[in-house]
Protein backbone atom coordinates (compact mmCIF):
# COMPACT_ATOMS: atom_id res chain seq x y z
CA UNK A 1 0.00 0.00 0.00
CA UNK A 2 1.21 3.50 -0.78
CA UNK A 3 3.11 5.06 -3.68
CA UNK A 4 5.81 3.16 -5.56
CA UNK A 5 8.03 3.83 -8.56
CA UNK A 6 9.13 1.13 -10.99
CA UNK A 7 10.46 0.52 -14.47
CA UNK A 8 8.08 -1.01 -17.03
CA UNK A 9 10.84 -3.17 -18.48
CA UNK A 10 12.64 -6.22 -17.18
CA UNK A 11 16.29 -5.83 -16.32
CA UNK A 12 18.31 -2.96 -14.91
CA UNK A 13 17.69 -0.44 -17.68
CA UNK A 14 14.89 2.08 -17.22
CA UNK A 15 14.27 2.63 -20.94
CA UNK A 16 13.51 6.25 -20.17
CA UNK A 17 10.19 5.54 -18.41
CA UNK A 18 9.23 5.61 -14.74
CA UNK A 19 5.86 4.23 -13.62
CA UNK A 20 4.52 5.82 -10.43
CA UNK A 21 1.76 3.62 -9.00
CA UNK A 22 -0.76 4.62 -6.35
CA UNK A 23 -2.29 1.94 -4.12
CA UNK A 24 -4.45 3.06 -1.19
CA UNK A 25 -7.23 0.46 -0.75
CA UNK A 26 -10.13 0.30 -0.95
CA UNK A 27 -10.78 3.21 -3.36
CA UNK A 28 -7.54 5.22 -3.59
CA UNK A 29 -8.87 8.07 -1.47
CA UNK A 30 -5.52 9.52 -0.47
CA UNK A 31 -4.61 10.79 3.01
CA UNK A 32 -2.43 13.88 3.36
CA UNK A 33 0.71 11.76 3.55
CA UNK A 34 -0.32 9.97 0.36
CA UNK A 35 -0.61 13.17 -1.65
CA UNK A 36 2.81 14.31 -0.46
CA UNK A 37 4.30 10.89 -1.25
CA UNK A 38 2.87 11.06 -4.76
CA UNK A 39 4.30 14.55 -5.23
CA UNK A 40 7.73 13.39 -4.04
CA UNK A 41 7.69 10.35 -6.36
CA UNK A 42 6.73 12.37 -9.45
CA UNK A 43 9.30 15.08 -8.74
CA UNK A 44 12.05 12.51 -8.12
CA UNK A 45 11.26 10.72 -11.38
CA UNK A 46 11.30 13.98 -13.31
CA UNK A 47 14.68 14.94 -11.85
CA UNK A 48 16.26 11.63 -12.89
CA UNK A 49 18.33 12.40 -16.03
CA UNK A 50 17.65 8.90 -17.37
CA UNK A 51 13.87 9.41 -17.33
CA UNK A 52 12.13 10.93 -20.35
CA UNK A 53 8.50 10.14 -19.51
CA UNK A 54 6.54 9.40 -16.33
CA UNK A 55 3.40 7.24 -16.22
CA UNK A 56 1.00 7.64 -13.29
CA UNK A 57 -1.15 4.57 -12.71
CA UNK A 58 -3.15 3.01 -9.89
CA UNK A 59 -4.06 -0.35 -8.47
CA UNK A 60 -7.49 -1.39 -7.28
CA UNK A 61 -11.02 -0.42 -8.19
CA UNK A 62 -10.31 3.03 -9.59
CA UNK A 63 -7.61 5.54 -10.41
CA UNK A 64 -8.40 8.03 -7.64
CA UNK A 65 -11.36 8.86 -5.38
CA UNK A 66 -9.95 12.18 -4.16
CA UNK A 67 -9.11 12.97 -0.56
CA UNK A 68 -9.77 10.84 2.49
CA UNK A 69 -13.07 12.33 3.74
CA UNK A 70 -12.82 10.48 7.06
CA UNK A 71 -9.44 12.09 7.71
CA UNK A 72 -11.04 15.50 7.13
CA UNK A 73 -13.91 14.71 9.46
CA UNK A 74 -11.54 13.61 12.22
CA UNK A 75 -9.00 16.40 11.88
CA UNK A 76 -10.98 19.62 11.59
CA UNK A 77 -9.32 22.77 10.27
CA UNK A 78 -5.79 21.40 10.66
CA UNK A 79 -6.72 18.48 8.41
CA UNK A 80 -8.27 20.85 5.88
CA UNK A 81 -5.11 22.94 5.76
CA UNK A 82 -3.04 19.79 5.37
CA UNK A 83 -5.21 18.51 2.53
CA UNK A 84 -5.09 21.88 0.78
CA UNK A 85 -1.31 21.98 0.85
CA UNK A 86 -0.91 18.29 -0.01
CA UNK A 87 -3.23 18.39 -3.03
CA UNK A 88 -1.67 21.61 -4.30
CA UNK A 89 1.76 19.99 -4.01
CA UNK A 90 0.73 16.81 -5.84
CA UNK A 91 -1.02 18.65 -8.67
CA UNK A 92 1.93 21.03 -9.07
CA UNK A 93 4.37 18.11 -9.11
CA UNK A 94 2.57 16.64 -12.11
CA UNK A 95 2.38 19.96 -13.92
CA UNK A 96 5.97 20.96 -13.14
CA UNK A 97 7.47 17.51 -13.77
CA UNK A 98 10.50 18.10 -15.95
CA UNK A 99 9.39 15.44 -18.45
CA UNK A 100 5.97 14.61 -19.95
CA UNK A 101 3.50 12.79 -17.70
CA UNK A 102 1.00 10.22 -19.00
CA UNK A 103 -1.96 9.30 -16.78
CA UNK A 104 -3.30 5.74 -17.11
CA UNK A 105 -6.85 5.99 -15.78
CA UNK A 106 -9.23 3.14 -14.97
CA UNK A 107 -12.51 3.10 -13.10
CA UNK A 108 -13.33 6.29 -11.24
CA UNK A 109 -11.27 9.48 -11.41
CA UNK A 110 -12.86 11.87 -8.95
CA UNK A 111 -12.00 15.01 -7.01
CA UNK A 112 -8.24 15.11 -6.57
CA UNK A 113 -7.91 12.62 -9.40
CA UNK A 114 -9.13 15.34 -11.75
CA UNK A 115 -6.37 17.59 -10.41
CA UNK A 116 -3.79 14.95 -11.34
CA UNK A 117 -5.03 14.09 -14.83
CA UNK A 118 -5.93 17.70 -15.64
CA UNK A 119 -2.28 18.62 -15.07
CA UNK A 120 -0.90 15.59 -16.92
CA UNK A 121 0.41 15.92 -20.45
CA UNK A 122 -1.66 13.06 -21.84
CA UNK A 123 -4.38 10.67 -20.66
CA UNK A 124 -4.97 7.07 -21.69
CA UNK A 125 -8.16 5.66 -20.21
CA UNK A 126 -9.98 2.35 -19.97
CA UNK A 127 -13.50 1.96 -21.29
CA UNK A 128 -14.90 1.91 -17.76
CA UNK A 129 -13.21 5.16 -16.70
CA UNK A 130 -15.36 8.05 -15.48
CA UNK A 131 -14.27 11.56 -14.58
CA UNK A 132 -15.93 14.05 -12.26
CA UNK A 133 -15.88 16.47 -9.36
CA UNK A 134 -18.32 15.47 -6.59
CA UNK A 135 -16.98 18.36 -4.51
CA UNK A 136 -20.36 20.01 -3.86
CA UNK A 137 -21.61 16.71 -2.46
CA UNK A 138 -18.56 16.45 -0.16
CA UNK A 139 -18.53 19.94 1.35
CA UNK A 140 -15.57 21.13 -0.71
CA UNK A 141 -14.64 23.19 -3.75
CA UNK A 142 -11.70 23.06 -6.12
CA UNK A 143 -10.17 21.44 -9.22
CA UNK A 144 -12.50 23.28 -11.60
CA UNK A 145 -9.18 24.63 -12.85
CA UNK A 146 -8.26 21.12 -13.95
CA UNK A 147 -11.67 19.97 -15.17
CA UNK A 148 -11.65 23.03 -17.46
CA UNK A 149 -8.57 21.54 -19.13
CA UNK A 150 -10.55 18.40 -19.98
CA UNK A 151 -13.91 19.71 -21.22
CA UNK A 152 -15.33 22.96 -22.64
CA UNK A 153 -16.28 25.73 -20.23
CA UNK A 154 -20.05 25.28 -20.12
CA UNK A 155 -19.80 21.51 -19.78
CA UNK A 156 -17.31 21.97 -16.97
CA UNK A 157 -19.77 24.19 -15.13
CA UNK A 158 -22.69 21.81 -15.59
CA UNK A 159 -20.59 18.84 -14.41
CA UNK A 160 -19.32 20.83 -11.44
CA UNK A 161 -22.72 22.08 -10.27
CA UNK A 162 -24.42 18.69 -10.67
CA UNK A 163 -21.52 16.48 -9.49
CA UNK A 164 -22.12 14.31 -12.54
CA UNK A 165 -19.35 12.38 -14.27
CA UNK A 166 -18.22 12.13 -17.88
CA UNK A 167 -17.06 8.91 -19.50
CA UNK A 168 -13.69 8.30 -21.09
CA UNK A 169 -15.42 8.09 -24.47
CA UNK A 170 -17.00 11.52 -23.93
CA UNK A 171 -13.64 13.05 -23.00
CA UNK A 172 -12.10 11.42 -26.04
CA UNK A 173 -14.56 13.35 -28.24
CA UNK A 174 -13.27 16.58 -26.65
CA UNK A 175 -9.67 15.60 -27.38
CA UNK A 176 -8.56 15.40 -23.75
CA UNK A 177 -8.20 11.60 -23.67
CA UNK A 178 -5.61 10.23 -26.10
CA UNK A 179 -6.98 6.68 -26.34
CA UNK A 180 -9.80 4.64 -24.80
CA UNK A 181 -8.94 0.97 -24.37
CA UNK A 182 -10.35 -2.18 -22.79
CA UNK A 183 -9.37 -2.37 -19.12
CA UNK A 184 -6.92 -5.22 -19.69
CA UNK A 185 -5.08 -3.20 -22.36
CA UNK A 186 -4.79 0.06 -20.40
CA UNK A 187 -1.29 -0.33 -18.97
CA UNK A 188 0.12 -1.53 -22.30
CA UNK A 189 -1.55 1.38 -24.12
CA UNK A 190 -0.18 3.95 -21.69
CA UNK A 191 3.30 2.46 -21.96
CA UNK A 192 3.08 2.47 -25.75
CA UNK A 193 2.52 6.23 -25.71
CA UNK A 194 5.23 6.67 -23.06
CA UNK A 195 7.74 4.75 -25.17
CA UNK A 196 6.98 6.90 -28.20
CA UNK A 197 7.59 10.01 -26.12
CA UNK A 198 10.68 8.56 -24.42
CA UNK A 199 12.23 7.79 -27.81
CA UNK A 200 12.87 11.53 -28.26
CA UNK A 201 16.01 13.31 -27.11
CA UNK A 202 15.78 13.73 -23.33
CA UNK A 203 17.23 17.22 -23.19
CA UNK A 204 14.96 18.43 -25.96
CA UNK A 205 11.91 16.88 -24.25
CA UNK A 206 12.67 18.83 -21.08
CA UNK A 207 12.96 22.04 -23.06
CA UNK A 208 9.68 21.24 -24.81
CA UNK A 209 7.87 20.64 -21.50
CA UNK A 210 9.14 23.95 -20.10
CA UNK A 211 8.19 25.79 -23.29
CA UNK A 212 4.66 24.39 -23.38
CA UNK A 213 4.08 25.20 -19.71
CA UNK A 214 5.40 28.68 -20.36
CA UNK A 215 2.75 29.43 -22.99
CA UNK A 216 -0.14 27.98 -20.98
CA UNK A 217 -2.97 30.57 -20.92
CA UNK A 218 -3.88 29.75 -17.28
CA UNK A 219 -1.51 29.60 -14.31
CA UNK A 220 -2.92 26.36 -12.92
CA UNK A 221 -1.13 26.68 -9.59
CA UNK A 222 -2.46 30.15 -8.86
CA UNK A 223 -5.92 29.32 -10.20
CA UNK A 224 -6.24 26.23 -8.01
CA UNK A 225 -5.01 28.03 -4.90
CA UNK A 226 -7.67 30.69 -5.53
CA UNK A 227 -10.31 27.95 -5.55
CA UNK A 228 -8.94 26.49 -2.35
CA UNK A 229 -9.63 29.76 -0.55
CA UNK A 230 -13.33 29.14 -1.01
CA UNK A 231 -12.96 25.60 0.30
CA UNK A 232 -11.45 27.03 3.46
CA UNK A 233 -14.26 29.60 3.70
CA UNK A 234 -16.78 26.76 3.46
CA UNK A 235 -14.93 25.04 6.29
CA UNK A 236 -14.89 28.11 8.53
CA UNK A 237 -18.59 28.80 7.94
CA UNK A 238 -19.61 25.29 8.96
CA UNK A 239 -21.29 24.45 5.67
CA UNK A 240 -18.55 21.98 4.73
CA UNK A 241 -19.04 19.93 7.90
CA UNK A 242 -22.80 19.97 7.41
CA UNK A 243 -22.50 18.59 3.89
CA UNK A 244 -19.79 16.05 4.78
CA UNK A 245 -21.76 14.80 7.79
CA UNK A 246 -24.73 14.21 5.49
CA UNK A 247 -22.48 12.40 3.04
CA UNK A 248 -21.26 10.13 5.84
CA UNK A 249 -24.79 9.31 6.98
CA UNK A 250 -25.67 8.38 3.40
CA UNK A 251 -22.97 5.70 3.53
CA UNK A 252 -20.29 7.50 1.52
Amino acid sequence: MGVSTSSPENGPEKNGIAVVTVDFPPVNALPVTGWFALADAVRAAGRDPEIRCVVIAAEGRGFNAGVDIKELQRGGQDALIGVNHACAEAFAAVYDCEVPVVAAVHGFCLGGGIGLVGNADAIVASEDATFGLPELDRGALGAATHLARLVPQHLMRALYYTSRTATAAELHTHGSVWRVLPREELRAGALELAREIAAKDGQLLRLAKAAINGIDPVDVRRSYRFEQGFTFEAGLSGVADRVRDGFGRDGG
